[in-house]
């Protein structure tokens, strides 16, 4: 069991979540149910081999995790599956039950076989995925990028439909969206300047106009002026 703060909950617990489950043990020093609970959920996590993974968070020290998940009495643990919270509970637990509780969460033969497929990365691969698990978002969202890549660029929207709008999803709909872009800087500006005129009346320029800077770096200084000028434009 590491222990993961407010600064790298994020990367400790919700990106690591992606590969593996992760189940947090929510404590503090001055609860004696949680010197109980801690050892017996450490010795069952570490009994599946790196299967899931456990974390520990202090919440008398992290108090941006402690109000995000509302904690109003600990022990609590939390399990972190694809990026989001999928079950827990509260209150100190025997050991057959925090094995049960684990063993949930393990991955099946059929998600491992999903897992190695989608970590291939090429399209047989994924469409194979997509076979055994028509949803599955990784697989989703690795094929749909590979297609509107090749130009596919209907069959790569339509596949997203699968799978809840996210970031990802986001992002390569947009790049689908404005592959008729050529991406040149002072082009995009021109185009950007265009439509702005146009964003409060036109659905159409709109979605475009929020498609461009979907693609553009979120590092560069032009996508937050113009977030700012959009936002201006519309209120």
């Amino acid at each position: 069991m590491i222990d993961v703060t407010d600064e790298d909950f994020e990367q400790q617990v919700v990106e690591k979540s992606h590969e593996v489950p992760v189940i947090i043990d929510l404590w503090a020093p001055w609860c004696e149910p949680c010197k109980t609970l801690g050892p017996l959920l450490e010795k069952v996590v570490d009994a599946h081999e790196g299967k899931v993974i456990g974390v520990k968070i202090n919440v008398d020290e992290n108090p941006g995790v402690s109000e995000a998940f509302k904690v109003q009495s600990i022990p609590m643990v939390v399990a972190f599956k694809d990026g989001q919270a999928v079950d827990g509970f509260m209150g100190a637990q025997g050991e057959p039950m925090l094995q049960d509780f684990v063993g949930r969460l393990v991955p099946t033969e059929e998600e491992s076989q999903i897992d190695l497929l989608v970590a291939a990365g090429d399209e047989t691969s994924l469409r194979a995925a997509l076979d055994l698990q028509t949803d599955h978002p990784e697989a989703v969202l690795g094929l749909a990028e590979l297609l509107v890549q090749d130009g596919r660029v209907e069959d790569g929207l339509s596949l997203l439909e699968r799978i809840p709008e996210s970031s990802e999803s986001r992002r390569i709909a947009a790049v689908a969206r404005t592959s008729d872009s050529s991406g040149e800087s002072d082009e995009v500006d021109a185009e950007l300047q265009t439509l702005l005129s146009q964003v409060k009346t036109d659905d159409d320029a709109r979605q475009r106009f929020v498609d461009l800077l979907e693609v553009m770096s979120p590092d560069d200084q032009r996508t937050a002026d113009w977030r700012r000028k959009l936002s201006t434009a519309l209120f």
